[in-house]
């Protein structure tokens, strides 16, 4: 009897593949296992085992595996049954998902190598010049990668030539497989076993007495077995000893030490600091959490509204307390790395090392440790704070799941596939492994609060700030009617330049919030009006003074800033808007002996640019930090009194139905940065429309009004929580073609669902990285199924696809498009 095996390949392909397996392989392979199998003509992919049978496949003759690539399952069932409800619910490959999931250092793919063909007898004359300079390298190193070729010859895509050179019989390829992790190996020392005894261990100090380097090495040796019982590394020896690696390596060598290697993880946390970890809740916080436990009890997912600085964290920190003493695994979700570094302190003074990392800024290789650590249920994988990617770990014992600032667009993710909303899938997960789930926030999303509302989540509040902190008093300054009188200097109207002296004249910190990086969003000719555009998309560039360039925020296109208008020649370019960098700027000559600080995507492209710059505020070497939305999400600085907030009008303006609530949110957010300790804080909002309904809500803390008035718009003109959204998105480079696509998908829509289908439209920005967009907005009702929906559009996309002048256009889908 045959056996054959099912995998998932980690690429963009609906079906599961097949291939031939040995008697003896059936018996070892489990699903979850990676195994190594050729595909395409000469490719060898890392695929993941999914079910082991005994019929043949049809359609194709089956090939057979190259190897199996582990022991024991990377992924096991919950992680399997999962991903498979992302794959389906987000309507995207099961082969995306576990591509997106899995550390790339798992997904081994093989590399092409080029090798001189011994046998061949080549002509010099006959070959072309680039492929003579890679006949010629070869007669000097055994074999060339690609990328290699692609340096000698200096083209990108050099695979034709290849071909060519193959064709020729002058190469040979082969393909080869590289493990990417590399496990970090600490080399330690240790003196040898004869010299346990006293009197051998006495003659060998008489005798290192002539040679008083090694002397003092293993003098250095006893001195730090006697700090501590740890094992000793060499790096330490040497540095205690002065000694040099020659001098410890002679010892080696004479078998007076012993050398060995202990395996370490790169990513290493502090011990928990006793005196933290009892914590005192006050009534409050107890309140809400008796109120969580009630949800649990229910088996609900539990939202906890709590204003800002009320003290959540305490909270979840009780809830993951009650989760490890019942030796379970809890995962911590943030929208937001700039986050983690902060929680990351506090949740080690409680939890020492039981807390693991997890999130892109991460190398290849911490990924993997703390991967397997999960995956062993290690004590130092016990709880697990990361962003939205940490959904993916192989958690086998998971006992609780925190989501804070559960609100945030950034638990979306938008390309590549699949698109998927960390909250929603964090639901999931938990229900998968029956464990509680909390979701937080102080300004929850509209519907996470109709949901509590309807009674599908249990529900918790803190209403009242941490040690009876007063709320922050939020002023509205009117810009319109500064800049008529001219009472504004740059950016700032006089008011807020008088609050920003009189925080810096008392000691205290101050935030200042513009969401746009950048200096300047637009730079326009006066003369002729001609605004530099990116060549690739439809946006105009934004001007970064750093680095004297213009940008494009969406393809990443820059040029060197321009001396005269490139359409008329004129020098009289003048920028327009403005952004972080020139707000910096502007402070920089109103208070010149202030540190001012920015905080934003260019400024935190480091692994550890975020903690150096939060660490550089709570120490208070900046007086001022200027941020996007970076700077609203959560973080807790003690010593800030005043929060400005540059402009509200350009979020409040932005044509998309969430433009409201996300104004709210955020607004809320930055100005509960301020006065978190006793005194309270003060915010200034500048605005040219200073009587908008959101900008009241906003100074009057009243969520519950802002979430009736959008809750009754969208009743209205019916989109989520009513209706269910999913977003399709056609991505061409011919114009033409991209609107009779869309036209034809959006009526073939019409006539199949009957439900209600709003385009097709072009997006504010309708062409990206020379792709031009259309848009399809399907509502669906909550009366309809949705899983009937989603396979009638399977359906019209195969017919659509089944149009040859279709086949290069390009179909996204955005399920619960936000």
């Amino acid at each position: 009897m045959e056996h054959f095996l099912e995998v998932v390949l980690p690429i963009p392909l609906e079906k599961l593949f097949t291939y031939r397996i040995s008697r003896q392989e059936a018996d070892f392979i489990e699903p979850g296992m990676r195994v190594a199998v050729p595909f395409g003509k000469s490719k060898i992919y890392t695929a993941l085992a999914y079910r082991v049978h005994t019929e043949a496949p049809t359609a194709y003759e089956p090939k057979e595996i190259y190897q199996i690539l582990d022991e024991k399952p990377l992924v096991n069932p919950f992680q399997m049954k999962h991903w498979e409800w992302i794959a389906n619910y987000y309507m995207c490959t099961l082969g995306e998902v576990i591509r997106s999931a899995l550390p790339s250092a798992f997904l081994l793919e093989s590399e092409t190598l080029v090798l001189p063909n011994k046998q061949a007898d080549v002509d010099e004359m006959e070959l072309a010049d680039d492929e003579f300079l890679v006949y010629e390298a070869l007669q000097y190193q055994t074999a060339l990668k690609i990328e290699e070729i692609s340096d000698i010859v200096d083209k990108k895509n050099v695979l034709s030539l290849v071909n060519r050179l193959v064709q020729k019989g002058v190469v040979l390829q082969k393909e080869e497989i590289y493990e990417q992790y590399k496990p970090k190996m600490v080399r330690y020392v240790k003196l040898s076993e004869k010299y346990d005894d006293e009197g051998e261990l006495e003659a060998l100090l008489n005798e290192l007495s002539r040679a008083p380097k090694q002397s003092q090495v293993v003098l250095s040796l006893f001195q730090l077995k006697l700090k501590s019982n740890k094992p000793i590394p060499i790096s330490d020896l040497e540095k205690e000893s002065g000694g040099s690696r020659a001098v410890i390596k002679a010892l080696i060598d004479k078998d007076i030490l012993n050398e060995y290697s202990i395996r370490e993880d790169r990513v290493k946390h502090g011990e928990a600091s006793e005196t933290t970890k009892n914590i005192v809740l006050n009534e409050h916080q107890a309140k809400a959490l008796e109120d969580i436990t009630v949800g649990f009890l229910e088996k609900k997912p539990v939202l906890l509204h709590g204003v800002t600085s009320s003290g959540k964290t305490e909270v979840y920190v009780k809830l993951i307390q009650q989760c490890i003493d019942e030796g379970k695994q809890a995962l911590y979700l943030l929208p937001e790395i700039a986050l983690t570094s902060q929680l990351i302190n506090r949740l080690r003074h409680y939890f020492g090392q039981k807390v693991s990392v997890y999130h892109s800024k991460y190398s290849i290789h911490e990924r993997v440790e703390v991967w397997n650590n999960v995956l062993h249920n290690a004590e130092k994988a016990q709880i697990v704070i990361g962003a939205r990617s940490s959904l993916f770990l192989p958690f086998s014992k998971l006992g609780l799941v925190v989501v804070d600032e559960e609100h945030e667009s950034s638990f979306k993710q938008f390309d590549p596939a699949p698109r998927y909303h960390a909250r929603d899938a964090a639901i999931v997960l938990a229900s998968f492994h029956g464990s509680p789930i909390v979701l937080g926030s102080a300004t929850p999303s509209v519907e996470s609060a109709y949901n509590a509302k309807t009674g599908k989540y249990g529900y918790a509040s803190i209403k009242y700030r941490f040690g009876e902190v007063l709320m922050p008093e939020i002023n509205l300054v009117d810009i319109k009617e500064a800049t008529r009188k001219r009472r504004m200097k740059g950016h700032f109207s006089e008011t807020l330049l008088h609050a920003i002296e009189e925080a810096l004249g008392e000691g205290e910190q101050v935030i200042l919030f513009q969401n746009r990086r950048g200096f300047a969003p637009v730079v326009e000719c006066t003369t002729c009006g001609h605004v530099a555009q990116c060549p690739n998309c439809d946006v105009s560039l934004t001007y970064h003074q750093h680095r004297n360039q213009l940008r494009c925020h969406y393809c990443g296109y820059h040029m060197a800033l321009q001396q005269a208008c490139l359409a008329c020649g004129s020098p009289t370019l003048d920028k327009k808007g403005f952004g972080t960098e020139q707000i910096q700027e502007e402070l920089g000559q109103l208070f010149p002996k202030t540190k001012v600080g920015r905080m934003d995507l260019d400024t935190t492209r480091g692994k550890y640019a975020y903690e150096k710059i939060i660490s550089a505020f709570e120490n208070q070497e900046m007086d001022i930090l200027v941020g996007t939305q970076m700077v609203t999400k959560g973080l807790d600085f003690r010593n800030v009194s005043l929060v400005g907030i540059m402009n509200a009008d350009s979020m409040l303006n932005f044509p998309d139905y969430r433009a409201h609530e996300r104004s709210f949110q955020m607004l809320t957010q930055v100005a509960g940065r301020a006065g978190r300790t006793q005194k309270r804080g003060k915010v200034l909002i500048q605005t040219y429309n200073p009587y908008h309904q959101i900008l009241q809500q906003v100074t009057t803390h009243d969520y519950d009004k802002m979430f009736k008035e959008q809750y009754y718009e969208r009743e209205q003109f019916k989109y989520p929580p009513v209706v269910r959204i999913i977003k399709v998105t056609l991505k061409d480079r011919d114009f033409n073609k991209l609107n009779e696509a869309s036209d034809w998908m959006a009526s073939s829509l019409r006539n199949v669902l009957g439900t209600q289908i709003l385009g097709p439209e072009y997006p504010p920005v309708a062409r990206i990285s020379r792709d031009y967009l259309k848009n399809i907005l399907i509502k669906i009702p909550k009366s309809d199924s949705l899983a009937q929906t989603k396979n009638s559009i399977k359906r019209i996309e195969k017919s659509f696809n089944a149009i040859s002048k279709y086949k290069s256009i390009r179909l996204v889908y955005n399920v619960d498009h936000i």
